[in-house]
């Protein structure tokens, strides 16, 4: 008899991303002629919502807090440089934090109104930017957000916490070289070959999702990493392990606005330690939230994360409605 081929349980897509409500897109140049694309959803009278995404990702990544915060708000966001439909630097070193901010800070004034200000979240990368923006526009903090929001992201000593792997103090620094080197080899790594592909997947799925994650939610993760040019993943990582893999982090001094974390449990790539170190150093925490699962909060726990994302806007109108 023929051998039986092994069940394959069949992996749906990820219907949230397919779902999008109607949108307008907005042409963002940044400062070195870079073409950035944002996108507009929702009512153009609503208050302001602005979402930075993570590494490897684009504005769809976002799906579930843009269907959800849309109904309401006018929500912005945007792909950062050499993501989704925003342009690839054509310069190897246009790649960094003072390009993250840049960036941000440019998406805000095609954005915004004059004078407006908006809720600024960002996931990972994303938050980084944020982080990024008030440290290097300190004036343009209280002018252009009313709150942010730090989603499983990091400051800084990015190597030091990732969790590759399990080992005694005595092997820290070893641990910390083998991060350093799968991080930059993965990010820079076509995936052209099955054989490369398969590798690459579970890498990829280790780091961004917990294990009960939906496997649609992996598959879409990965169909975004494979989706981001391989010269923007390589600069990207590059980039933020040289600006912020040891001993390094941006400072929040400027960051007065009020300021909601959200680190993850089993966050793999930056553990709850890096969401802690955030919020103690934050000027003003608004609120610390530890949430189940793995990196990609957004996704995995989407309905908590929005829950305190809208709780955040409407602590925001309650403050300036007490203050009026």
């Amino acid at each position: 008899m023929p051998k039986r081929e092994p069940f394959k349980r069949k992996v749906g897509r990820f219907s949230a991303a397919d779902a999008l409500p109607p949108s307008r897109a907005v042409g963002v140049r940044a400062g070195d002629g870079t073409r950035l694309h944002a996108e507009v959803f929702g009512p153009d009278d609503g208050y302001p919502i602005v979402l930075a995404h993570g590494i490897t990702c684009a504005v769809r990544v976002w799906a579930h807090q843009i269907n959800h915060l849309a109904r309401d708000y006018r929500v912005i966001a945007y792909d950062h440089r050499g993501h989704g439909r925003s342009g690839v630097p054509t310069r190897r070193t246009n790649y960094g934090l003072n390009f993250l901010a840049a960036d941000l800070d440019a998406v805000l004034e095609a954005t915004l109104q004059p004078g407006e200000r908006a809720v600024i979240a960002g996931h990972s990368m994303g938050g980084i930017a944020i982080t990024s923006w008030a440290e290097r526009y300190p004036r343009r903090v209280a002018a252009r957000a009313d709150a942010v929001a730090l989603i499983n992201t990091t400051t800084g000593d990015l190597l030091r916490h990732i969790k590759l792997m399990p080992v005694p103090p005595p092997l820290t620094n070893a641990r910390v070289r083998a991060a350093e080197t799968l991080l930059r080899t993965v990010g820079a790594a076509p995936v052209l070959l099955r054989a490369a592909d398969r590798p690459s997947r579970r890498f990829v799925s280790m780091m961004a999702v917990g294990r009960d994650a939906d496997p649609a939610v992996a598959n879409f993760i990965y169909e975004l990493f494979t989706s981001t040019p391989v010269a923007s993943r390589g600069g990207w990582a590059r980039a933020l392990i040289n600006a912020l893999g040891t001993d390094q982090h941006i400072g929040l001094q400027n960051l007065t606005v009020p300021t909601l974390v959200i680190g993850s449990q089993k966050d793999r790539l930056l553990p709850i330690v890096s969401s802690g170190h955030i919020a103690r150093m934050a000027p003003n925490l608004a609120q610390f939230v530890e949430l189940p699962g793995g990196h990609c909060a957004i996704l995995e726990r989407p309905d908590e994360v929005n829950d305190h994302l809208r709780w955040l806007v409407e602590s925001v109108g309650e403050q300036q409605r007490a203050t009026s």
